[in-house]
């Protein structure tokens, strides 16, 4: 059984995720990967991973770059170094990736099989058509480069896979998943979305059935059968049937984050709920030694990738205000942020796992108030916020490929570099979330 839930149109991007990087995505992604599946279950998590919003979002809050390819390939590959410790605790399996790693995804799979008892055989030939359905009976100008397959232990899978377009410079990811349709070469897709880039060849519609059964018949009769149905075609042609459109997710090629990418009423209910709820919650609640404002900022957002409704995934850009991104955009990633997330997340599953999950329900309680605050909060421009986060980026451990963050050149001209250095780190976010409160409470929209 297979489907195919959506697809991600995004600018091709080349290079590495740095280590220090690395391994922190593996270590977030593991714990908000056991966060869904304490609250939700293996099955949402799957259906999560097969959503491209979704996905998306979750790759720009791990410190990502928010539009390019290169979420797919590290967002797989920090969940396959991340879950192999607990795999078969969770029932979660992640094989394949990128390359020659892709080639060996049927061999994994008959190893998972060897392992849990599943049918690793057929699990291999389903992850073999997967493959030949978005690369040869859909052929989109697309060349697959990386494909990986996650198979939990009762047989349920999500495929993730992405190709290429070397000369329009764009990268396109698919989505499987493992459920109501068990044909995977008539119409396996809900639809088939995208920007119109030409005409594509899809073997798999069910207006294509004559088609393929010609191609067999070809094969054996030669080609005066296939002729005549061609002629007979186009004497009466078909009747169109109404496809349902899947979710696609089309992000555009510029660099950084835009006002225009973020939903600016959703980022100000996740600070305002930081501020109306952090205390509350992270100090008489989860009672975490050094947990500070920004992290529970931090944690807003990530709370909605783990508790959030789809539809609240349409503007993946601001995510990244989590824990920024590793190429400086909106801001140098802040590594004492992202540690002190994953402690705080990894604390929380840990109790959750022992019966105790009220520091899960308080990180859930953020989200809650985040949409509650949303449409009544006011809050500073997208600009303003992100030059106050670079203020105080070197004082969070801020980081990028290039190196440690520097202080932008407005506030070095003001400071000299010793002064910087015994600045207040949280400053900025001080000065942010300040503008959500008076008296301790947000301050509320005049209606």
């Amino acid at each position: 059984m297979g489907r195919s839930t959506g697809s991600a149109d995004l600018p091709l991007h080349g290079g590495r995720v740095p280590p220090w990087l690395a391994t922190r995505m593996a270590a977030l992604g593991r714990v908000i990967t056991e966060a869904i599946v304490v609250h939700a279950g293996r099955d949402e998590w799957l259906r999560r991973m097969a959503h491209p919003f979704w996905f998306q979002s979750f790759g720009a809050v791990m410190g990502m770059d928010w539009h390019s390819s290169g979420i797919t390939t590290s967002v797989m590959g920090a969940l396959k170094r991340g879950l192999q410790p607990v795999q078969r605790e969770l029932g979660i399996f992640v094989c394949g990736g990128r390359g020659r790693h892709s080639r060996r995804t049927p061999d994994e799979l008959l190893a998972v099989g060897e392992q849990t008892g599943l049918p690793g055989a057929a699990l291999a030939q389903t992850s073999r058509l997967v493959a030949k359905v978005d690369s040869a009976a859909v052929q989109d100008a697309f060349e697959l480069y990386l494909h990986s397959f996650v198979v939990a232990e009762d047989g349920k899978w999500v495929v993730v896979q992405q190709g290429m377009n070397g000369e329009r410079r764009q990268a396109r990811r698919y989505h499987w998943l493992s459920e109501e349709v068990d044909d995977f070469v008539d119409e396996p897709h809900a639809a088939i979305d995208g920007p119109n880039q030409g005409t594509i060849i899809n073997l798999t519609d069910r207006r294509a059935s004559r088609s393929r059964q010609a191609q067999l018949e070809l094969v054996a009769e030669g080609p005066d059968r296939v002729l005549a149905t061609v002629r007979r075609l186009r004497e009466t042609p078909e009747p169109q049937p109404t496809q349902q459109a899947l979710p696609h997710l089309s992000l555009p090629a510029h660099h950084d984050v835009r006002e225009s990418d973020v939903v600016l009423r959703r980022l100000h209910g996740a600070l305002a709920a930081a501020a109306e709820r952090g205390p509350k919650d992270f100090s008489s609640l989860l009672m975490t030694p050094g947990v500070g404002a920004r992290t529970i900022a931090a944690l807003a957002m990530v709370s909605e990738v783990i508790y959030g409704a789809p539809h609240r995934f349409s503007d993946p850009g601001r995510f990244s205000y989590a824990h920024g991104g590793k190429d400086g955009h909106p801001f140098p990633v802040p590594l004492r942020v992202y540690d002190e997330t994953i402690r705080v997340l990894k604390g929380a599953v840990e109790k959750a796992h022992l019966g105790n999950d009220e520091r899960l329900s308080a990180i859930r309680r953020l989200d809650q108030q985040a949409r509650r605050l949303e449409g009544v909060v006011e809050g500073k421009p997208w600009q303003d916020l992100l030059m106050q986060e670079r203020r105080a980026s070197p004082g969070y451990g801020g980081r990028t490929v290039f190196g440690p963050a520097k202080a932008p050149v407005e506030t070095t001209k003001r400071r000299s570099p010793k002064r910087q250095a015994k600045a207040d780190p949280k400053a900025g976010l001080k000065e942010q979330l300040s503008m959500f409160t008076k008296a301790g409470m947000p301050r509320r929209r005049k209606s």
